[in-house]
């Protein structure tokens, strides 16, 4: 393939063929080089060689209704995990503080279950204020399933975004899910669009996906317009649905990345988890197509810690784009 050449039609604004996305997927590991370069090409005229870090902060965990066969908060699931209320607004502010000391651009509220309860939305409401007020980072926020009333007043206390993910394709979702569908995803996308928010949607590669399926999200992300889109690698946990699916190689990683960049050029695309589980040395590779991390671990699993992650990124001589400090000159 002239991965070249798909480069240059994908910042025109063409996009990529399907024959072309599952050749791609399909390339042997000597194209990798050409392929990742390519890719760069595409990252580096959006988005230059800065690097964003963002933090997650699992403000309720365990306790979760939903069947998702990945997830070791789930009703199906007998992980060894925390379980807790949601925490208190001075709780997640100081973890807000603690990701901007650690370079974060972005701190991202997650709750376990199916959706926010008012009372729920109440409490991240109060928080949100709080650390909008003393912390100079941009909030993120991944409640679950949520309706246009509920994201307009996450608008209204000062939310940046809202994260909520596809994870796979349509066709494939009820393999890993069947306690709420694609649609109910693709409708909270739509809802939190449409109350003025950022929107974060992502997929999870390495559950069992085909090419196809890989391809279908892709495009379909691409149809939301959506602002950022996180690439995760399924971490399979003991005790998960999933705790053997383990098909995932560093090279069809980075593959992945790369059909994702071409279908989306402008678009932030973030190396998320399980990352460091299934790119292991490969890592620095990921900048190369994606422009943004996870720092300092996942909901209910570690990860590269931020010191780590700012000595890969200066090591490929990339920046890491911070946000200010609230006294900065």
């Amino acid at each position: 393939m002239e991965y070249i050449r798909i480069a240059e039609r994908s910042l025109g604004g063409g996009i990529l063929t399907q024959e072309e996305g599952l050749q791609l997927l399909a390339a042997p590991f000597d194209d990798l080089p050409r392929m990742l370069d390519a890719a760069f090409q595409v990252r580096e005229a959006t988005f230059g060689r800065r690097v964003q870090f963002h933090v997650l902060m699992n403000a309720k965990s365990g306790l979760c209704p939903e069947d998702c066969g990945y997830c070791s908060q789930s009703s199906v699931a007998t992980s060894d995990v925390a379980r807790y209320p949601l925490r208190s607004p001075e709780e997640i502010r100081d973890a807000a503080h603690r990701a901007h000391q650690s370079g974060a651009h972005r701190f991202c509220i997650v709750i376990s279950g199916r959706g926010a309860t008012d009372r729920e939305l109440d409490d991240v409401a109060r928080a949100v204020r709080a650390v909008k007020a003393d912390v100079p980072i941009e909030v993120c926020c991944s409640l679950g399933l949520l309706d246009f009333d509920k994201a307009q007043r996450l608008k209204q206390v000062g939310v940046d975004r809202v994260n909520h993910n596809l994870n796979t394709s349509e066709g494939h979702y009820e393999t890993i899910c069947t306690t709420h569908t694609y649609a109910d995803r693709v409708a909270t996308v739509k809802a939190v669009q449409t109350a003025g928010l950022s929107t974060c949607s992502g997929v999870l590669a390495g559950m069992g996906e085909s090419d196809q399926d890989l391809m279908d999200v892709a495009r379909a992300l691409r149809a939301l317009r959506v602002d950022s889109v996180p690439v995760n690698f399924l971490n399979a946990i003991p005790g998960t649905p999933l705790a053997e699916m383990r098909v995932l190689t560093p090279w069809r990683c980075l593959k992945i990345l790369c059909l994702f960049r071409f279908l989306l050029p402008k678009t932030e695309i973030r190396v998320a988890g399980g990352r460091e589980v299934n790119l292991r040395s490969l890592q620095p590779l990921a900048l190369y197509p994606g422009n943004s991390l996870f720092i300092n671990g996942y909901l209910t699993t570690a990860g590269q810690s931020a010191a780590d992650a700012v000595e890969m990124v200066r090591d490929l001589g990339f920046e890491v784009d911070a946000m200010p400090s609230l006294h900065a000159v």
